[in-house]
């Protein structure tokens, strides 16, 4: 007889580091220290106090701030031209020629001297209506930007380079088909090339349409600088033609809006004009038809990431609780009893990443969305208007004021676990992040210094809270200083966060051979 015997039955330990029970533990040991919970608490009042003190300073001569024209995406914008003009009744074209352009730049308040913006503008236009910040589309010849089609102030195609004279002028034509107004260019009015469409939707049945001429601020010496002068441009046009649904009516001309006080201020001492050349016209006008932008010729106006400016003090709080976080077991010799509860260290050093970094989001999060709608109304009531922005824009403004904290905790429990020490690994994170966003928002170092510590330092992270746009089109000082960085929001963020990749990988690897 054979007896066949069977295996014992297997014994299964029970599973003592289970990630949910680890990272129990974890946000137990955070929110059961005190100092550490209040110095989150403190983070989120630091970023409104420090914003407060942004908005405190109210404008010199208690003027009342004045709402900027809003364009159809939601972007605060000049809308400032003079305009010669009569309505189109549904489909039509309207045709010129521009044989010059020249202008004039403001050395006193009652004089000019002879000078031409880059950004001077002169062509034809299809407008939804003559309030400021509607939609449009304009074919255009420039100062120094050749022939351009722009529409809806944010885009703009460029078309054939080179001056406008006499000798050598270009021919405009715009076509309206429904929602679509499409520009092409000439060199001699008979062979047309498209430069591009615009979709406007919802374009009134009949827009306003006719020829414009306008200039942005510019200086005395050059015309080239940014934005310090108030200018005026003067187009000579031949006679327009029309075709399609045009009503018959005489020209009106006016002026539209006299700007935002942005790279557009009209200049008193020349009023625009329009004056018969000929069989056609002679218009002169300022203003600017483009995005309002941050800078020098905007000082009067706030931008929305100044209300952040706080983000800085807030993390350098939430650096000191990330790295006390960690070295407070190696201070105290208390590691081994974690990583003897969670055998598993990689568990116990993500479930760390989790409760720091949660922290840090819900403090930066909640702070950035009280202090931007607070901050722009305090702004606005002390006199200074304030850069409207997409709901888009400002929505990842508040989200990556959260998520910038919570990367910097990551970087700074990752190198916590490295170094061991408190305030070492503290003066690490806040001399690379930190001090060079400082020194770069500060225009302490010359511009190309600032622009490289904000691309290659963890610094570059604050890119994410940037609410203002590089415009081509528009001139003015593109730096830190003035809410610019060198990198997009995201890919600033993406920098901060290959850093805290880096040294939250190293942590892992370090943890694993050392601390037995």
């Amino acid at each position: 007889m054979t007896t066949t015997l069977s295996p014992p039955p297997a014994t299964h330990r029970p599973e003592r580091g289970g990630f949910g029970r680890v990272l129990h533990a974890e946000w137990t040991k955070f929110r059961t220290v005190r100092g550490w919970v209040l110095s989150t608490v403190g983070a989120l009042v630091v970023i409104c106090l420090v914003g407060l003190l942004a908005t405190a300073q109210a404008n010199d001569g208690g003027l009342k701030a004045s709402k900027l024209p809003v364009g159809p995406s939601g972007e605060a914008v000049n809308d400032a031209f003079y305009f010669m003009h009569q309505p189109l009744q549904g489909d039509g074209s309207i045709t010129v020629s521009v044989s010059s352009l020249t202008g004039q730049v403001a050395s006193t308040p009652t004089e000019n001297k002879p000078g031409l913006a880059p950004w001077a503008k002169a062509g034809i236009i299809v407008k939804d209506s003559l309030k400021p910040g509607s939609s449009y589309a304009s074919m255009m010849v420039t100062g120094a930007h050749g022939v351009r089609m722009q529409y809806d102030y944010t885009h703009d195609t460029a078309g054939l380079t080179g001056t406008v004279s006499k000798e050598a002028p270009r021919w405009l034509r715009l076509e309206r088909s429904g929602d679509t107004v499409t520009g092409y260019q000439s060199t001699d009015g008979s062979n047309w090339t498209e430069i591009g469409a615009a979709r406007l939707s919802g374009l009134s049945e009949s827009p306003e349409v006719g020829l414009f001429v306008t200039s942005p601020s510019a200086t005395e010496d050059t015309g080239t600088g940014t934005g310090f002068n108030p200018a005026v441009a003067t187009g000579t046009f031949g006679a327009p033609t029309l075709s399609g649904g045009w009503s018959g009516n005489a020209w009106k001309s006016q002026q539209v809006s006299d700007g935002a006080g942005t790279n557009g201020s009209y200049s008193q001492s020349t009023k625009g004009e329009v004056v018969p050349a000929g069989t056609g016209y002679r218009i002169t006008g300022a203003g600017d038809i483009a995005p309002v932008v941050g800078g020098p010729a905007a000082s009067g106006v706030r931008i929305l990431s100044n209300f952040l400016v706080g983000a800085f003090a807030g993390l350098i709080m939430m650096v000191v609780v990330a790295a006390g976080y960690m070295t407070v077991e190696y201070r105290r010799g208390l590691i081994g009893v974690t990583f003897a509860a969670s055998p598993s260290r990689g568990r116990v050093l993500v479930s760390k990443a989790l409760v720091v970094g949660t922290a840090a989001f819900l403090a930066g999060t909640i702070a950035a969305a009280v202090m931007l709608p607070f901050g722009a109304a305090r702004s606005f009531d002390n006199g200074f208007p304030v850069l409207t922005v997409p709901s888009s824009t400002e929505f990842r403004a508040i989200l990556g004021t959260g998520l910038m904290l919570a990367a910097a905790s990551v970087f700074a429990l990752a190198v916590g676990a490295i170094l061991r020490r408190s305030a070492v690994t503290v003066t690490v994170v806040v001399v690379s992040m930190v001090l060079p966003y400082l020194l770069a928002t500060a225009s302490v170092l010359p511009p190309a210094a600032s622009a490289w510590l904000l691309k290659v330092t963890p610094a570059a992270g604050f890119a994410i809270q940037q609410t203002v746009t590089h415009y081509d089109q528009v001139i003015t000082v593109y730096s830190p200083a003035h809410g610019y960085f060198p990198l997009a929001p995201w890919a600033g963020f993406a920098v901060l966060c290959a850093y805290a990749a880096v040294a939250f990988a190293g942590a892992l690897v370090l943890i694993r051979r050392r601390d037995v």
